[in-house]
């Protein structure tokens, strides 16, 4: 019997991994294919944002996801298991035709595929077929520079040298095509011999990450001889933590946008990876975000199912993390009356106010009327801290609560007002 190819893909946080597993259980390739999902962090994402997708592939796939810790520390010796639970499923009738590989952000390669040399059992059922780095062409050079601890590896390195194809992703945040060329250049200095695939969105051919036969034991042990060693150690930098939340209960889109904003401008350089899955209030759909650094993307998918529980569930990795001050964060986004009146608190000014507002033809006087103010149609994502009746007698709205947008009126003194 053929021995089962193993993909392995890997790469830095933020690469794309997820979003270009997600193409190939789409893709009508017609293969059974047993996805190995690992998450550095408290709590699971990616398998929310896979489950769909697997669900729809060729009946009888399966999802596993490990937690608190990378395939290639803690929890390598479940990858193990899992394959030996794999073979058991082969043998039993229900053949697989290929396994996949999700490792963490934050994993080394080289002891993921050393699982499949070491052990016999595994060894006589499938086979590393190659080991797949998608690279963020925005932010690779950034990573690979990154100083890290003495004694700690630096991933994004490891990841490049270990690559037996290399998926050059998000091209189209890098439009010169010199800067493309000066990042490749980067990488062949790091890694030779992997065939570099351009790629925006994750969108390749499924041909070019399975069974792409490439992975070269001879050349891995050239390049570090010590490959087959299970006793070496694999040292992270302790400055990179995760923080999980899971809460019950709705999000106020617009308190969530608004400090998201700035702790990306604030705290971006130190945010490897935020993303999650929220429940919106006023919204039956789901809102899937994620974000690289500074740069940041969120949509509504899917509809909440009739009995699920509402949940927000999201994760922080990166450097240096404030856990507390996350986690309180957040919490003030909650769609509360709590967070509302703490919000209103901060405003300055109130119901009653005399204000005068720029309406892009001139200062008009008015009074504030409504505090929060969100209008049938208006994006869940904006909140105006202001609406406000004006003197003659028209409604608008403050979309911030700024000086350029509105300001505290001049007292009217024998002059007609402005």
């Amino acid at each position: 019997m053929a021995k089962v190819p193993v993909t392995v893909l890997t790469g830095f946080l933020g690469s794309g991994k997820t979003t270009l597993l997600n193409h190939i259980l789409t893709k009508q390739h017609g293969k059974r294919i047993a996805v190995i999902e690992n998450e550095f962090g408290e709590v699971g994402i990616d398998d929310a944002l896979l489950a769909n997708n697997i669900k729809n592939q060729v009946e009888g796939e399966e999802l596993f996801e490990m937690m608190n810790g990378c395939i290639c520390c803690t929890v390598r010796a479940d990858l193990a298991v899992v394959l030996k639970k794999l073979k058991k499923t082969h043998e039993s009738g229900k053949p697989i035709e290929a396994i996949v590989i999700e490792t963490t952000g934050m994993a080394d390669p080289a002891p993921v595929a050393q699982t499949f040399f070491v052990d016999d059992e595994i060894a006589s059922f499938c086979q590393l077929d190659g080991i797949v780095t998608l690279v963020d062409a925005k932010h690779i050079v950034q990573h690979l520079d990154e100083e890290k601890p003495e004694g700690a590896e630096n991933e994004s390195v490891e990841q490049v040298a270990f690559a037996d194809r290399l998926i050059l992703n998000k091209c189209d945040l890098v439009p010169k095509e010199e800067d493309l060329k000066a990042v490749e250049t980067r990488l062949r200095s790091i890694n030779k011999f992997a065939p570099i695939v351009r790629s925006t969105k994750s969108e390749v051919s499924p041909d070019q990450v399975l069974g792409i036969g490439a992975f070269d034991l001879k050349r891995t042990l050239e390049m570090d001889p010590e490959f087959l060693d299970t006793e070496g150690e694999h040292e992270h930098d302790n400055t990179v933590s995760s923080i999980g939340i899971n809460i019950e209960g709705d999000v106020d889109l617009g308190l969530f946008s608004g400090w998201l904003e700035v702790l990306l401008r604030d705290k971006g350089a130190d945010l490897f990876r935020i993303k999650g899955v929220l429940a919106v209030k006023g919204v039956p759909d789901k809102y899937v975000y994620h974000a690289v650094h500074m740069i940041y993307e969120g949509r509504f998918t899917e509809q909440w199912g009739q009995n699920e529980a509402r949940t927000c569930k999201l994760t922080f990795i990166g450097k240096n993390l404030d856990h507390d001050g996350l986690r309180s964060g957040f919490e003030d986004c909650l769609a509360n009356e709590a967070n509302y009146d703490k919000l209103k608190k901060s405003f300055r000014f109130t119901i009653g106010d005399a204000v005068e507002c720029n309406t892009g033809d001139g200062w008009v006087r008015g009074t504030v009327v409504d505090l929060l103010y969100r209008e049938e149609g208006m994006h869940p994502s904006f909140l105006a801290p202001y609406q406000v009746k004006l003197d003659d007698g028209g409604l608008i709205y403050c979309p911030a609560d700024q000086d350029t947008c509105v300001r505290r009126a001049v007292a009217v003194t024998g002059r007609k007002a402005l």
